[in-house]
């Protein structure tokens, strides 16, 4: 049985914002191929990690990276034996503070690779969790900048390489009923 055939499906039903995207598609399906845990960070500088585009009626929430000192959602490295979304949930909630929960199914938003500290290079998969639209309050030894923006906000404050998928987000969030989803 393939351990990562129901991650390997939803990456697939993604709609590609740009060639980054659909380049990171292909890559991270095939990261899913080699040997190992493709999350663990020890074994390979090449793991696959988990973020959140975190949504409420107030906008999306980015944080400047306390390490980069740039702005991106909240997410990090999946630990041992933890599924991608629940990861998404755990970094979520150490770096915002906020009571979030994912959509049902979870839904994968976004993938990209890109490069990470020590040389690792980062498979990140984006979920989309929703947030009652309060304050965060990250928790000690976080990055105390977690702010919301409207989604048009975020796309000028973020990361560049980010603003195309915060675009296809505000458009997706537009036409959801996310806005009245309590979680």
């Amino acid at each position: 049985m393939d351990r990562y055939g129901e991650l390997r499906s939803a990456i697939r039903a993604i709609t590609p914002v740009d060639e980054r995207e659909a380049q990171s598609i292909r890559a991270t399906l095939d990261r899913l191929d080699w040997p190992a845990n493709p999350y663990d960070e020890r074994l390979k500088d090449h793991h696959v990690t988990a973020s959140a585009f975190v949504v409420s009626a107030r906008g999306v929430i980015l944080h400047r990276h306390k390490r980069l000192g740039i702005w991106v959602q909240p997410g990090g490295h999946i630990d041992y034996d933890e599924s991608a979304p629940l990861a998404a949930l755990r970094e979520t909630y150490e770096e915002t503070g906020l009571p979030v929960r994912h959509l049902e199914p979870p839904l994968l938003f976004h993938v990209d690779v890109h490069p990470g500290p020590r040389g690792h290079t980062h498979y990140d998969l984006r979920y989309v969790l929703v947030s009652p639209p309060q304050e965060p309050s990250p928790l000690a030894g976080e990055s105390r900048q977690v702010y919301w923006f409207s989604f048009e906000g975020a796309q000028e404050r973020c990361e560049k390489s980010l603003a195309p998928a915060l675009a296809k987000l505000g458009q997706w969030y537009a036409h959801s009923d996310v806005k009245d989803y309590e979680p």
